[in-house]
């Protein structure tokens, strides 16, 4: 590969692979492309056995001049994948098994028919939208973060250069360091990993610190339940990511940076380290970039995937090869940070957004979102929604667009219950919040908080008090046991929610939950433990009525704490099958086949839901 050596030589590569990638696109080659998502999500659904039969059919079928297939990032809406996009029509087809593949080729590629059938349908239309941006859940989004992600192959350095990759950079090396600093500081923007710290302040302490070395770290131990936005941004575009901590390190003179990233993460770490690799043999990495006199190379580190190594300190610990535990603070990591030296950490996204900023300016950023969040937010939608998949959306959508516009609603025609944003560290939303804009400020005047952008979408079959233990089980697991609150105050709220969701609550369990929630949310050493009650709190507050149900009452009034539940069943619906008696597994089921109704004998049994849910009739009921 050749090697880049000047800014001139730099902005002509990216001139002619930004021609090359309008060819294609647009269709002036005269060619079909197909691009198949690569996603974890996708591949797991197969998408690279799909991947494979095109290429095979395009060879078989000597179309070589005629259609390209390529391997893309996540396209975002994960609950219709795996999909194939057809270029230059823009079509988008969806849920695509291995048996629709040869009909790709037969009747789109080679006929130039759409095939309707694989195209979205429109819930509430139930017309087929052909285009992706005609989809109700892309309308309201904006890639910026996700920029590149589902058009370019992560794997291909040219690609990333005809999608705008390194213009960033290069407007950075013709301004001073300070100039960098002061562009981010006037972009408004605020770190994507959960704290929402301006991240022009945290580059301006690190740039005002005397230092012969400097670091910039890329936290990528994303370990939020239900969270997947970091690993998308990664396997989609990780040169990107990269140009982010390259500006980064140039801002505040730091001639390396370091990845962290969780070792459950084998695709994004394997395209990170594929593009470090093209990015030193063209000269994009190393020493004297574009003659500028400017150096730098990016380091991988694996993590074990511990949940508090997201907390800056901890992380550093674990790059250094310590225990992943907190260090007290200040100093601060920007004055003293990655072996002693003055270290600015910043998470995926919002490395992700540097190259935008410095590319497009801060007064475009800064007019996207709200006066005191700017720019965009990558969403995990997932839970009790339509649409689940990745989402990014401009600060200032409400909880609403993005649950009922953008999510499609809730499944089943269910009641719309409480979403939890921020992940274990955030608190849940109900129906009063759902005009709430999405911002750092407001979330956490409702009683949640942004956190790194999991959002979990919950309907009248969840149970609230359940939904805290399992946040607090999550907690109990992760917390790294370095100081006494966290360790020992987490320990026993979860002790007493499992009091309470085992029927054995008593009126005292409620005060103490809210006594041991104070003490360790103002006590704990790090984020992890003075947010770990925020579940609880938020759901004492919105749900305080479920609470006293299942501690006066010993009642679970959505049904879900197991030994909460009886199961009974209604002899006028009973159609006298057995297929619940044959599927008891303790024989706690009698009746006579077409002649008595079924009746479950509650001392026998055992609660495990078979009978209820595999009755076809809805005789059985939970009580």
């Amino acid at each position: 590969m050749e090697k880049i050596t000047s800014q001139k030589q730099l902005e002509e590569k990216i001139a002619h692979c930004s021609a090359c990638l309008e060819k294609k696109f647009s269709g002036e080659d005269g060619k079909k492309h197909l691009v198949v998502c690569g996603g974890t999500g996708c591949l797991s659904s197969h998408s690279g056995e799909i991947l494979e039969k095109l290429e095979q059919l395009i060879k078989d079928k000597h179309l070589e001049d005629k259609c390209t297939v390529n391997r893309v990032g996540c396209f975002g809406f994960c609950s219709q994948g795996p999909f194939v996009k057809v270029f230059p029509e823009d079509r988008l087809y969806r849920a695509v098994k291995l048996g629709d593949v040869e009909r790709i080729i037969d009747e789109d590629v080679i006929g130039g028919k759409c095939i309707t059938d694989l195209l979205y349908e429109d819930p509430v239309t139930h017309e087929k939208v052909e285009r992706q941006d005609d989809i109700n859940f892309y309308k309201k989004q904006l890639r910026i973060a996700l920029h590149g992600c589902s058009m370019i192959n992560p794997e291909e350095l040219d690609e990333a250069f005809g999608y705008g990759a390194f213009q960033g950079l290069i407007k950075a090396l013709s301004m001073s360091r300070q100039e960098v600093v002061t562009e981010v500081l006037n972009s408004g923007i605020r770190g994507r990993g959960g704290a929402g710290f301006p991240s022009g302040r945290k580059w301006q302490f690190a740039l005002d610190q005397k230092s012969e070395e400097k670091y910039v770290v890329c936290n990528g131990d994303e370990g939020d339940p239900g969270a997947f936005m970091d690993r998308s941004i990664l396997e989609g575009n990780p040169i990107g990511v990269i140009e982010g901590m390259m500006i980064a390190g140039y801002a505040i003179g730091a001639s390396n940076g370091y990845f962290y990233v969780r070792a459950e993460y084998p695709i994004a770490v394997n395209r990170l380290r594929i593009a470090i690799k093209e990015l030193e043999e063209v000269g994009l990495l190393g020493d004297n970039i574009l003659g500028s006199g400017f150096s730098f190379r990016c380091h991988i580190r694996l993590g074990a995937g511990a949940f508090v190594c997201g907390e800056e300190t901890a992380l550093l610990n674990s790059i250094e090869g310590k225990r992943g535990m907190p260090r007290p603070r200040p100093p601060f990591p920007a004055v003293k940070g990655l072996w002693g030296k003055p270290t600015i950490i910043n998470n995926v996204e919002t490395l992700a957004n540097i190259p935008y900023i410095l590319r497009e300016g801060a007064k475009k950023f800064a007019s996207i979102g709200t006066e005191k969040s700017k720019g965009t937010k990558v969403f995990a939608l997932g839970g009790k929604v339509n649409n689940v998949g990745l989402v990014e959306v401009p600060m200032g959508t409400t909880l609403r667009e993005l649950i009922f516009d953008i999510g499609g609603g809730i499944p089943n025609g269910k009641k719309f219950k409480a979403i939890q944003t921020g992940g274990p560290s955030g608190g849940c939303l109900t129906e009063k919040d759902l005009d709430t804009e999405i911002d750092f400020d407001s979330l956490i005047a409702r009683g949640s908080m942004m956190g790194s952008g999991g959002a979990i979408v919950m309907d009248e079959d969840n149970c609230m008090v359940d939904v805290a233990k399992f946040y607090m089980e999550f907690i109990c697991d992760e917390s790294c046991g370095k100081c006494s609150p966290c360790r020992i105050g987490t320990k026993r709220m979860l002790e007493i929610l499992t009091k309470i969701t085992d029927g054995h609550g008593e009126p005292s369990d409620i005060d103490d939950l809210k006594e041991l929630a104070a003490a360790t949310k103002a006590n704990s050493l790090c984020a992890l433990g003075q947010t770990s009650a925020n579940p609880i709190l938020s759901t004492m507050n919105n749900f305080m009525d479920e609470y006293k149900a299942h501690v006066y009452e010993h009642r679970c009034p959505a049904h879900v704490c197991k030994n909460m539940v009886t199961y009974e069943i209604d002899p006028n619906k009973c159609k006298k099958c057995s297929l619940c008696a044959r599927n008891c597994p303790v024989s706690a089921i009698t009746g006579d086949v077409g002649k008595v109704p079924f009746v479950i004998n509650k001392e026998k049994c055992i609660k495990c839901g078979l009978c209820f849910t595999n009755c076809h009739f809805d005789a059985v009921m939970k009580k």
